[in-house]
């Protein structure tokens, strides 16, 4: 696996290598410590995994690099590593196409999950976006006011006993069509997408991502992606696949 690793910290970005390089045999990482470096990088040579980037680069604004690289490099995963744990940024981060979020005050095991679940195919957000949706940050007030209903339930159910423990995600009672349309819309796939991965019309794949949506009580994707982040229980979408075609 060859990992970019972007952080204009040199602290950081060496420690950040050597946890990373940890992973195991194999694992390769490129250090980039500003966003003309990482440019130039991937120009030369874009055949990377992974992509792990700080919002805060000298020369950039991070969420500007994130939409750059999405844009240009769609089959290479970003993945957020940032001194920020604000809900704002993460709502926005994965608005933007990242499939993860890791706080950089995380720990090696953290981050070892998170990387394995985007890897795997999943997203990965951290636990605390459950309980503080900030009214600042990129997102703006209008994300913090969009906190779902579900959400709220689900933190209030985890704040009521000893253990927090979100509902099981086998409660929402999605058919198994619904549970396929959801594993993909959550990789960040658009209809278009879903319905060719499941040999279905784009307006069926409407109706079942309405029907996903109404059973997590959200009104849009990033919303059912924390959602469902929180049903997982180790804070990463670790549960859901790319099913079969």
């Amino acid at each position: 696996m060859k990992v970019l690793l972007i952080d204009d910290h040199p602290l950081i970005l060496s420690a950040l290598k050597s946890v990373i390089q940890g992973l195991g045999d194999g694992v390769t990482v490129v250090g980039a410590a500003s966003a003309k470096e990482a440019r130039e990088t991937l120009a030369a040579d874009p055949d990377f995994d992974l992509v792990l980037l700080d919002l805060a680069l000298g020369d950039a604004h991070g969420f500007d690099v994130l939409t750059e690289f999405r844009a240009q490099y769609p089959a290479v995963p970003v993945v957020v590593v940032s001194a920020s744990d604000r809900s704002s940024d993460v709502i926005h981060a994965i608005d933007l196409g990242a499939m993860g979020f890791v706080p950089k005050r995380a720990s090696n095991d953290v981050l070892f999950e998170a990387l394995n679940v985007v890897m795997s195919g999943g997203i990965y957000v951290p636990p605390m976006t459950l309980r503080s949706f900030d009214s600042d940050g990129p997102s703006g007030s209008a994300a913090a006011g969009a906190v779902p209903t579900a959400l709220n339930t689900v933190r209030e159910q985890a704040e009521a006993g000893e253990v927090q423990k979100a509902p099981p995600l086998a409660s929402l009672g999605l058919t198994p069509r619904q549970t396929d349309v959801l594993a993909l819309l959550l990789q960040g796939k658009p209809n278009k997408l879903i319905a060719r991965d499941l040999n279905l019309s784009v307006e069926t794949v409407k109706d079942h991502v309405a029907a996903v949506l109404r059973a997590l009580n959200v009104s849009s994707r990033t919303q059912a992606v924390l959602a469902v982040s929180q049903m997982t229980h180790q804070g990463g979408i670790n549960a859901w696949r790319t099913p079969p075609r």
